[in-house]
């Protein structure tokens, strides 16, 4: 089980900061980051946390899948990891 949560659906003007105290509720945030485009630095609506613990991060998912943040139902779930064999885009 990862310790690492994918959050989708976020507002475009949720801030990493925001995501990190939604979450803070359930236990030690190590990371957490929403992730903006590389051009225009604008949020692309998704992000991610992780916690200390696998037992933290699955609580934290169950409790805030489909709860709302910044106005937005947001989904949240257990992040996958990239695949290795993944091409660069271009």
């Amino acid at each position: 089980m990862s310790k690492r949560l994918f959050c989708g659906g976020l507002a475009w003007a949720t801030t990493t900061e925001d995501l990190q105290e939604a979450f803070a509720a359930f236990g030690e945030v190590t990371d957490a980051k929403v992730v903006s485009d590389r051009e225009t630095g604008r949020s692309r609506g998704f992000g991610f946390v992780t916690f200390t613990t696998e037992e933290v991060a699955a609580s934290a998912r169950d409790q805030m899948d489909g709860a709302s943040l910044g106005g937005r139902t947001i989904r949240v779930d257990l992040a996958r990891e990239r695949d290795a064999n993944r091409s660069s885009l271009k």
